[in-house]
């Protein structure tokens, strides 16, 4: 499959779904690249990798490594590195950690979370050669400040709300944007009123494409399972098992046998 640029995925607005996974080494990059239009290097390796109950100690070392895993597993997938969570508090930090992306390894664009307020800092990127990916909606960094993980679009004035974040964070120069935890009505209303294509993770299916957590849609992830992730196996069984069978065959001395010897 070839590798999508920044021109070939604003073409994809209202023409072909995109489809996004997160990745977090070359080990997984390289089993998802045949199927995935862009790998995103998530903070949520924090959580699901990391055993922490948030995402907000990832760091930018962190995710430095992790991306450049990834394309090293897939070097002819778009990548996208996430911005950990007190990066981009201000525009002189927002653009020298997004220059150390940059300049430290091959990711084709950064994401950072929030709507219409963090307009300036991704016009102050984009401005700078850095290319941005959006995120609205929930927001995985806001969790302590609201307390938990809120659905929104609940109201209409959450909705008017999400649709000015998304047209800001567009004119700011975004050339995409994911978003999460919306209800499904209010996600396709702001898919139509921008004109990138817009990313949904748990918002429905009238947005531009999808994402999901690697180890959430494989079943790898057992503490909690998102009312929208849709596990296509149990792969935590499957590990499980099979590594009870290798257990079980190194005490009954099974393994190795000689097929499995010099």
């Amino acid at each position: 499959m070839k590798k999508l640029t920044i021109t070939t995925i604003l073409k994809r607005k209202n023409e072909s779904p995109i489809v996004m996974i997160t990745a977090y080494d070359a080990l997984f990059a390289r089993l998802f690249q045949e199927s995935a239009d862009i790998l995103l290097v998530g903070d949520s390796l924090n959580m699901s990798f990391g055993g922490n109950p948030d995402t907000l100690s990832a760091s930018m070392d962190q995710m430095i490594y992790h991306t450049n895993a990834v394309c090293k597993g897939a070097p002819n997938t778009f990548v996208l590195c996430d911005m950990p969570f007190g990066t981009y508090c201000d525009e002189k930090t927002a653009l020298l950690n997004a220059l150390r992306v940059y300049q430290e390894t091959p990711a084709d664009a950064i994401k950072i979370e929030g709507g219409a307020e963090k307009a300036y800092l991704i016009k102050h990127l984009v401005s700078n050669g850095i290319a941005v990916c959006g995120h609205i909606g929930l927001l995985p960094q806001s969790v302590r400040a609201e307390g938990g993980y809120k659905v929104k679009g609940k109201s209409e004035e959450e909705a008017l709300s999400l649709i000015a974040d998304a047209q800001a964070i567009e004119n700011a120069g975004a050339f995409i944007i994911v978003i999460e935890g919306v209800k499904a009505e209010v996600a396709s209303r702001v898919a139509q009123s921008v004109s990138i294509p817009l990313i949904g993770i748990g918002a429905g299916n009238g947005v531009d494409g999808q994402v999901l957590v690697f180890s959430d849609m494989l079943g790898l992830y057992e503490p909690f399972v998102p009312k929208f992730v849709k596990q296509y196996m149990d792969g935590a069984t499957a590990v499980k098992n099979a590594v009870a069978e290798y257990a079980n065959e190194v005490k009954t001395k099974v393994f190795p046998d000689e097929n499995f010897i010099y």
